[in-house]
């Protein structure tokens, strides 16, 4: 019975892996397909492609995920970018950007999930959030003068991020997520790198507004439903009024 149990658990870590892998490989044929497979002068495709990276992607599969994502190769992308809006349990607002090849198929997938979340529900809500651009980023200078930094860079607001809220941002490093207009992302990103920074996420976004207040309890069945929305191959990325 261990043994069965350990190949069992060996078979869900190699599913999540692989997973992780597909949405990484859509992420940079999206970020291709959006502004183009220059990765110098695409700030979101670079930062994909770090992530990729450092999941193992082989250099093949990343630059075959370019090559369809701008158009250079000989199998395009045919991906529709799908924004569902809702609400997780107890009423915390959520809304999910889907990536999609079947948008009938993957529809009636995430209204399912929508019901079967407990309270879980659809409806209208992006009032409750502001469509932004979002970077962040990391330093190994020691008390970084994040406002500097946000004031020269051009972002419109900024907050400290430490390891334990970005798995990117490297233990002992001075992170910070920068807000700027949407238009502004790939200028912010690149003066950061031009200025000593790493650059994890450079993407287009939703920041909750204001955030329900949730006890323990209510915040494990709000991250259990938000995970079996991740879970879903299509879904690219949750973003809830939940900290």
């Amino acid at each position: 019975m261990g043994r069965q149990w350990l190949h069992a658990k060996r078979a869900i870590v190699n599913l999540k892996k692989g997973q992780m892998v597909g949405k990484l490989v859509k992420e940079i044929t999206v970020a291709a397909k959006l502004g183009g497979g220059d990765i110098a002068a695409n700030a979101r495709l670079f930062a994909a492609v770090e992530k990729a990276k450092k999941a193992s992607v082989t250099r093949d599969v990343i630059e075959r995920a370019i090559a369809k994502g701008a158009g250079t190769g000989g199998d395009k992308a045919s991906l529709d970018h799908v924004v569902y809006e809702g609400y997780a349990p107890h009423k915390v607002p959520i809304i999910v950007e889907v990536y999609t090849d079947n948008h009938n198929r993957t529809a009636s997938e995430i209204r399912v999930l929508f019901k079967k979340g407990v309270m879980g529900a659809a409806g209208s809500n992006k009032f409750l959030f502001d469509h932004v651009g979002i970077v962040e980023a990391h330093t190994a200078a020691a008390g970084a003068d994040l406002e500097a930094a946000a004031i020269e860079a051009g972002a419109n607001d900024f907050e400290a991020l430490a390891h334990d809220q970005n798995d990117d941002i490297p233990e002992g490093a001075t992170g910070a997520r920068f807000l700027t207009e949407r238009t502004a992302v790939h200028a912010v990103s690149t003066w950061l790198k031009q200025n000593g920074w790493s650059v994890v996420t450079s993407e287009i976004g939703y920041v909750a507004k204001q955030y329900p207040e949730l006890n323990d309890t209510q915040r494990a069945e709000v991250g259990e439903f938000l995970q079996e929305l991740e879970d879903h191959d299509d879904v690219q990325r949750v973003w809830a009024a939940v900290k």
